[in-house]
Parts: structure tokens; sequence; C-alpha cells
């Protein structure tokens, strides 16, 4: 996390997602929610979706706005373009590619796991379906943390105590009791949940000042922690959780004011990490689990280019993952444009519980998640997946609210505004969907458009400003509809556009 929680809050004032919406083959694999929903996004049930057929050629659109939450609508068909683009306008260019997607989710915290294992078994079934099953959600790129975040029930690593270099006192005893059956029930839902993993800070003996809560690591510890993180990876894969990532530090560039578990990592300490000492870790145990560096705020980007830069340390790892709070996402194509090679992914953020907004901030959040997509992101992973109704478990400073809450005495499920905005691009854009040019003129209307592996396209639109007549225009076809403000649209077709 950020230690301005101002930022945190407020980084993200953004947009609404306009009216477009996804048109997919009659076979498509993700049935659409309903205007059953759209009352509000307060239910102990599970969303109901209906999936119709779809005509060939067909523009499909889902809406989520004031009124309405995910609803499908009425098809749309491309009709001959009318000559030169309107001025409310966005031009589609399917030979300009950029990168393509791994997918999305949020964090499978301590605090989550707890949260989840609250509910009943059935009632747990059936919100994981919603969330994680491929024909519903289909969330797919969480992140779980090596001992214990600021979302915790208490704050542990795995080896807590004196001095034990040779790890003999290593137990994720801890995570055995809630958190390792809930990553089970997770991927089994969803086989294909891809998970990476982050530490808040390494044992408290490894560190200057001797806790977890704040402080910096001691390079004298290192052959040491890069067994930590071989034995984590090891005792999780015999539990039957792999995990696919790790990154070497949440926020390497705070402390947090020895507020909650935190570590800084100066910039030749993270390169001489991963190039001497974890890296070869990696190798000498035939682990593929890959290494993700940085885990901090888009005004890290000289450092990220400065630590790619060192041939040893990019021996293992050509991947960034980054935060939101401070910077802009741009920076992030900064990155790229020096360095065409390496992977981003986008791996914190989200809503305040106690926000006016935290029910109804989809279009603040369907602008964020295009501009990260259009600055060459490969996946979006949300903070926690799940809190109560005061943001707990939580022994830090922050108001973080889940992706959903589930009350803590009557179990009810509240679905947030940053739900229903996921909902617009994780339920039809796929894994290994590529992201293709849109251009338009209006600086108030945030898009982003995909081809899916199956041949379907995906247009997101947000629109931040005010109702509209929208035209979409691809070669010579184009199509049009009506955004309401503060709204997010997604428009699914499939193969070519009716010639």
């Amino acid at each position: 996390m950020s230690s301005n929680s101002t930022n945190r809050r407020e980084f993200l004032k953004t947009s609404t997602l306009g009216l477009l919406a996804t048109a997919a083959a009659a076979t498509s694999r993700r049935p659409e929610t309903t205007a059953t929903l759209n009352q509000g996004a307060s239910s102990t049930q599970a969303p109901s979706p209906s999936n119709p057929p779809i005509a060939a050629g067909e523009i499909t659109p889902w809406v989520t706005n004031e009124k309405l939450r995910f609803a499908r609508m009425d098809p749309i068909h491309w009709q001959p373009a009318s000559g030169a683009p309107q001025e409310n306008s966005i031009l589609l260019d399917e030979e300009k590619t950029f990168q393509d997607i791994l997918g999305f989710g949020a964090a499978l915290t301590d605090a989550a796991c707890f949260t989840f294992n609250r509910l009943t078994s059935s009632a747990r079934e059936q919100l994981f379906h919603e969330l994680f099953h491929p024909s519903e959600m289909g969330l797919n790129v969480c992140r779980t943390c090596i001992g214990s975040s600021d979302y915790s029930v208490k704050a542990y690593t795995y080896d807590d105590g004196k001095p034990d270099p040779d790890l003999k006192r290593f137990s994720i005893r801890h995570d055995q009791k809630y958190i390792l059956p809930i990553l089970r029930e997770a991927r089994q839902t969803n086989p294909d949940l891809f998970l990476f993993s982050s530490p808040w800070s390494p044992p408290g003996w490894m560190k200057s000042g001797g806790s977890i809560l704040g402080g910096s690591m001691r390079r004298h510890y290192f052959p040491a922690y890069a067994q930590y993180f071989v034995k984590f990876l090891r005792a999780y894969s015999e539990e039957g959780v792999n995990i696919q990532a790790v990154t070497v530090q949440n926020e390497v560039d705070t402390d947090q004011d020895w507020r909650m578990p935190a570590c800084i990592w100066p910039q030749e300490y993270e390169i001489d990490f991963v190039a001497k000492f974890l890296g070869p870790a990696f190798a000498e145990q035939d682990l593929k689990t890959q290494i993700w560096i940085l885990d901090h705020n888009y005004n890290l980007w000289g450092r990220a280019l400065a630590e790619l830069d060192n041939p040893g340390l990019r021996k293992y790892t050509n991947s960034v993952a980054w935060h939101g709070y401070v910077g802009k996402p741009e920076m992030m194509t900064r990155v790229h444009d020096a360095d065409p090679d390496v992977e981003m992914y986008w791996t914190e953020g989200g809503s305040d519980y106690d926000k006016p907004d935290y029910l109804s901030d989809w279009s603040k959040w369907g602008r964020t998640f295009s501009g990260i997509l259009r600055n060459w992101c490969r996946s979006i992973t949300a903070w926690n997946f799940a809190l109560d109704e005061h943001g707990r478990p939580n022994i830090g400073p922050f108001s973080c609210g889940g992706l959903v809450t589930i009350h803590s005495q009557t179990r009810e499920i509240t679905r947030s505004g940053l739900y229903w905005a996921f909902a617009h691009f994780a339920r039809n854009i796929r894994r290994g969907a590529r992201r293709f040019d849109s251009t338009s003129s209006m600086t108030d209307l945030s898009h982003v458009v995909l081809r899916n592996p199956d041949d379907s396209r995906v247009l997101v639109v947000t629109n931040s400003g005010p109702a509209r007549v929208l035209t979409v225009q691809i070669g010579t076809l184009q199509a049009e509809m009506s955004l309401n403000s503060n709204s997010v649209t997604t428009w699914m077709w499939h193969g070519s556009t009716a010639q």
C-alpha cells in the first residue's frame, strides 16, 4: 500500500463506463447478468444470468449506469459508414496491435480468505462460481501474501522469533487453517487461476530494527531469504497450491512509518537479491515460478528501467509489477518504449468502504482499467477480494473495502462499484486476447478494444461526460448507441464485422 492514504482514495478521480456492449457467438462461454440485478448490488444470492442465442455479426451490449448493473441490452447491427467520422466517434484499427492479456482478479489476502471462510460452504460455493467460474466473472489472476499483509488477522511471517538463518523454524501452519483451503477451492472453480504472491515483510530478524513493521532489509540475510521463498513455494505446492509468480517485496519504496508489515528495499538491493540469490536459487531448484520486480507505483518507472538494465537481474526476469497510487499509467509506456520486451502487470488498487461512492464508483474504475490496459499491462488485480462492513480484518492504518463486502453478522453480500467495473472487462475479455487500436477526439471518454482467441471482439467504453450518441467505426462499417453519463458499456461481436 502507499503510505499516503489520500492517494489510495483519490488517485482514481475518473469517469464512467459508457453504454457499449458485447456480442458473442451463440456458444459464448460467459452468461450475461440481466436487468434483474438492476435494483442494486446487495444480495445473498449469486446473479442468475441468462444467455439467449446471439446472431452472427450482431453487436451485443451490456450496460452499467445509475439504474442498470451489467444489463444485457438489445442487439445492435453494423451499418455502412456514412462518410467521415463524426465528432462523437471512436475509430477502431485491427491492424495496429499491442499486448496480450493474462487476466483479471483480486487479492486473496489473509483477511479475504478469513472473510470467505465465514460463509457456509453452500454460500461460498455459489459466490465462488459467480466470481471464478469461466462461465461467469471468470476472475483468473489473483494475488496471495507471503506471510501477513496489513489485511490479516495478525502480523506474522513463516519464521518469527530469534535469528534462524537455516530456517529450521519455517512453517506455513497459519495458512493451513483457511488460506490454503480457500485457494484450493478457488482453483477448483477455475483451474486456469494464475496465482502470484508478494511478501509485505521478511522475518523481523532479517531486517534493521528487528520488526516486521517497517524497517529495511539487511544484505547479510539475502541467502537465507532466497531459501525462504523456495521453502514457501515448496510448502504451498505440497498443499496442492502452485504459485506461478512472486514479487520481491510489496511496495519496495516505503516502510509505512512502522504502522504495518512493510520493508524498504533499495534499488541496488533488489538487483543483487534477484541476480545473485533468488534467481539462482529458483534455477538450482528447477522452479518455474516467475519473478516480478518493483511491485510499487508508476512514479518509480525510472527505477524499473535501471533494474532491467542490469544483465544479472535480466537473466531471471523481464517483468514489472505496478501500483497506481502515485504517478500516471503513461509512465508504464515509458518503460515499454525504452524496453519493448518487458511484461507488465497491475497488482494492487481498490476502493475505500467508507467513501460515499463505494457502491457506485464503476465509472472511476472503468476509466482506470482502460488506462492500465492502454499502457501495456497484461493483467489487472485489485486489492482485497472480500472484507466485512468495517473493512476488516485489518491490522493496518487504511480503510480499504473489498471487491465484495460480506457482513460480519448477517453474511449479506454486497457488490461494490469496483465489482461492476470488473464485470465489463473480466466477463468477456479472455486470456490471450490482444489489444488493438482505438482512437477518439473526446477527452471525457475512455475506451479499450481487444480481440479474443475465439475471434470475438470486445470494446469497453467509459463515458465521464454528458449523455451522448456515440458512433463506433471500423473499416467501412459503423454502429451507434446512446451513452448515459456515469456509465460503463461493453460491446461484443464475433469474427470480422459483417461485410
